[in-house]
Formats: C-alpha cells, sequence, structure tokens
C-alpha cells in the first residue's frame, strides 16, 4: 500500500504516526521544529488522511504498512514516535523489527486492550448528513450536540474537505473505523519484546496507562522508561507541545 506522506529536514530518520480520526497534519507544527535535527517522515495511516481506504483494518496490517514504507524509502534505523493508535502500530512493528529500529516513543497508550470509548464521537461523526452540510460551521454545529469539547470538535473537522464542487467528505473511512472499532480497541499486542529503548508519555489527566499496566509494558518492553506530562489528557502533544517537544527531544539524542 502506498501511504500518505511528507518529508521535512535530514539527518537520523524520526517516523510519526498518528492517533485515531487524525491525520500527519496534527503533527506538523512539532515535526517543522524537529525537521531542524532529524529527517521527519509524517505518515497518514491507512483509513486515514490522503492515504488509501480498505476493508481491511487492523494493527498487523498497519504494522506491515508501516515495515514496507520502512523499506521502501530505504530507511534505516528510525526513530518511530506514536500516539494512541498510532503508538500501537509502532509497538507492534518493534516486536517483528528488532534490528531496525532505534529507539521507541509511544505517547498515551498501552499494550493492553482497551474497552470501547469512541461510540460517542462515532455517533456525533455519522449525525453530521454531508449531504446537507455545506460548511464546516454548519458541521461543528452538528457535532456540538453531542461534542462539547471544542478541542475535540476542532480535531475532527480538519478531516473535513470538499470531495467536489459543494461538497464535503470525510478524509477517514469512518464507515470501516466503526465496524473495526472493537478489535483495534481490543488488541493486547502479539508475542515478542523489544529490547532497544522505549519511552511511553503518558498526560497526567488521561487514563489510557494505569500502574496496573506496568508489568504488560515490563514483559514486552524492558528498557523503558515512563514519563508524565502534567496538566495534560490523552492529547499530550496538543495540550502541552512545549513539555512534550523537550521530553522527546532529549529522549531522541544520542
Amino acid at each position: 500500500m502506498q501511504l500518505n506522506y511528507k518529508t521535512l529536514g535530514s539527518g537520523q530518520a524520526l517516523i510519526i504516526l498518528h492517533g485515531l480520526f487524525g491525520s500527519l497534519d496534527n503533527w506538523m507544527t512539532l515535526a517543522k521544529k524537529w525537521s531542524d535535527t532529524y529527517q521527519v517522515f509524517l505518515i497518514d495511516q491507512r483509513n486515514h488522511g490522503q492515504s488509501p481506504h480498505t476493508e481491511d483494518f487492523d494493527y498487523k496490517l498497519m504494522a506491515k504498512d508501516l515495515e514496507l514504507f520502512v523499506a521502501e524509502h530505504q530507511i534505516e534505523q528510525p526513530i518511530i514516535l506514536g500516539h494512541s493508535m498510532g503508538g500501537k502500530t509502532a509497538m507492534e512493528f518493534a516486536m517483528h523489527n528488532q534490528n531496525n529500529l532505534k529507539k521507541l516513543i509511544v505517547v498515551d497508550i498501552a499494550p493492553v486492550a482497551y474497552e470501547v470509548s469512541h461510540y460517542g464521537i462515532i455517533d456525533a461523526l455519522n449525525a453530521v448528513d454531508l449531504d446537507r452540510i455545506s460548511s464546516r460551521k454548519e458541521a461543528d454545529e452538528v457535532l456540538s450536540q453531542n461534542i462539547k469539547e471544542m478541542g475535540v470538535r476542532q480535531f475532527l473537522l480538519k478531516n473535513l474537505y470538499w470531495k467536489e464542487k459543494g461538497r464535503l467528505a470525510w478524509r477517514f473511512n469512518l464507515e470501516v473505523l466503526e465496524k473495526e472499532i472493537i478489535p483495534i480497541s481490543d488488541w493486547d499486542i502479539s508475542v515478542g519484546e523489544y529490547e532497544g529503548p522505549t519511552m511511553f508519555i503518558k498526560g497526567e489527566n488521561s487514563a489510557y496507562i494505569l500502574p496496573q499496566y506496568a508489568s504488560e509494558i515490563q514483559d514486552k518492553f524492558p528498557n523503558y522508561e515512563l514519563e508524565v506530562v502534567s496538566e495534560a489528557g490523552h492529547w499530550v502533544h496538543a495540550e502541552q507541545p512545549i513539555l512534550f517537544y523537550e521530553l522527546v527531544s532529549n529522549f531522541m539524542k544520542d
């Protein structure tokens, strides 16, 4: 699969993977800063952004997509950073690519199964009738009936684009994401471990990395460290960008 991507800068390769309902554009501001030192690859995962839409959607496939991307672009020893869904893709990749991964950064997700927590967002998105909506403002008005947080709505609305004159569409494949939301949430991790340097980053106010997950993380990533970013939730990089940038930059240094 030919994934949509953008690359900035030169030097040590840094690959960034967005989360569910996201796209590479969510990471552009930080990528520009890191591009002063690194060659940054921003990737749209399948069924997101401008990458192809498919009926098949799981972490093994997304990790294989990443593996093929790394081979196609002849990337050696990349640092990989993944947020949420992207973090699980990165962890799955690490299990099978021990020898071609320099460091791993997993943002606010653990190698465990979760209960589905996105039904509310899916319902809100389905309530937006794209045959009747003619502007992002109108879409926001519909979303606001079910999603009160402006930041979450703005994050989702970045995925709206003009498919043709007078017709808006979502960049992500909402039908498939809804169909596969349970297995995507249930995934815990395939057999194996990654012994390379790994950093898990938790938002202080997020419940995605809990103390009881420490043994699962240790089993799969024995050379890991955990950093907690204060006054941040699940979207750590958006809520505390300066602290997040410094934390990641310090870890990436040799």
